[in-house]
């Protein structure tokens, strides 16, 4: 029993000094790989689903993740999660980017007959038009400015004239040379070369930038959403005291989402003798599946390190493709349709993974 004088300079003491429950930071990461973004949404519309049923009927994933990052197709769902409505809350649902991608994605990645004769397999120049991806961009999200955004993110691109990655971040988008329209961040992350043109976009201080798909360095870009959580104070930015400024690994939930494991195998006869036009699309296909798979080789070690409580906290969601091509632009209805089979056979197959973190996203609200 603790003698009434000490009872009374504790109560002393908390009043003084408050013990304030701090929230962990819950940072959502998304894969490239084109069209099969359909396979991401497939998953995150479970989740989704889940906080709706448990948690507010009308509940959008944007609503419950802290920090969003995406590359190029991860990049245009991480804008569609974080677009405000009139209350500056998430205005799109995971079910509306799926039907985005099932509806549009076609007339996005079309490749007409003749450019197919006159221009095979790319070539001699970019193997799609960015022309229906501009106006769709456009339509979705008007003159949205990355720094009205409803969260933190990161969305990734690299600038081919200043040779350096180029980092797209809502919440230093104050600065107007940090500010973009969010149709131009969509351009640039999607700019997958020898698919689309490189993007030339401009920022809100008039400065000009020839940028393509963050891919080629950040396929998978979860390593690069957490070095950018670690600098930032998010009390201040989300303006809610319980949530940690400058968070170290121990003060995050991670979920990363894949886009489908490539496992195409090459044989030594097949490029024994093979020059640089033989090497093109597997080197391409080798270094994105490799970047995606080292990622997460460094992710796991950093959170293995850290305890067994911790080390629930990172989850790497991806599913294998099963039915559906390997191919970024793929959207022949056959394929739209494995895509949606092979994401709703990982919900399935991984409901109890999928259920935890629904519980952590509840649990840290």
């Amino acid at each position: 029993m603790i003698p009434k004088k000490s009872e009374k300079i504790i109560r002393n003491l908390f009043k003084k000094h408050p013990i304030i429950m701090t929230r962990k930071i819950t940072l959502l990461s998304l894969d490239g790989g084109g069209i099969r973004g359909i396979i991401s949404c497939i998953i995150l519309k479970y989740i989704e689903e889940q906080l709706q049923q448990h948690d507010q009927p009308e509940a959008k994933l944007g609503d419950y993740f802290d920090l969003i990052a995406g590359t190029s197709t991860g990049g245009l769902i991480t804008a569609l999660l974080l677009c405000p409505d009139e209350h500056q809350k998430a205005k799109f649902s995971v079910t509306e980017a799926l039907q985005l991608y099932t509806e549009k994605g076609a007339s996005i990645f079309d490749v007409s007959f003749w450019d197919k004769l006159l221009n095979p397999f790319g070539l001699f120049k970019e193997k799609i038009d960015d022309t229906p991806l501009e106006q769709e961009l456009a339509r979705v999200f008007g003159s949205l400015e990355l720094r009205h955004l409803i969260k933190p993110c990161l969305i990734t691109a690299y600038d081919i004239s200043a040779r350096k990655a180029t980092f797209f971040t809502s919440h230093n988008a104050q600065n107007p040379i940090r500010n973009f329209r969010v149709t131009d961040v969509c351009r640039a992350t999607a700019a997958a070369p020898s698919y689309f043109e490189p993007a030339q976009v401009v920022s809100l201080s008039g400065e000009q930038f020839t940028l393509i798909d963050g891919g080629v360095y950040a396929n998978n870009p979860a390593l690069c959403a957490y070095a950018e959580a670690r600098k930032i104070p998010f009390s201040k930015v989300l303006n809610h005291p319980d949530k940690p400024d400058y968070p170290t690994a121990n003060d995050m939930i991670v979920v990363s989402v894949g886009t489908g494991t490539v496992l195409k195998s090459y044989a030594f006869d097949d490029f024994k003798n093979a020059g640089k036009v033989e090497w093109i699309t597997p080197l391409i296909d080798i270094l994105l599946s490799s970047n995606v798979e080292t990622v997460n080789y460094q992710m796991q070690k950093m959170y293995e390190s850290l305890g067994n409580e911790n080390t629930q906290h990172y989850f790497r969601l991806m599913p294998e493709l099963l039915k559906a091509s390997s191919e970024m632009d793929d959207t022949s209805p056959e394929n739209i349709q494995n895509l949606i089979q092979d994401g709703l056979t990982f919900v399935r197959k991984n409901q109890a993974q999928l259920d935890r973190i629904v519980q952590k996203l509840l649990d840290n609200r």
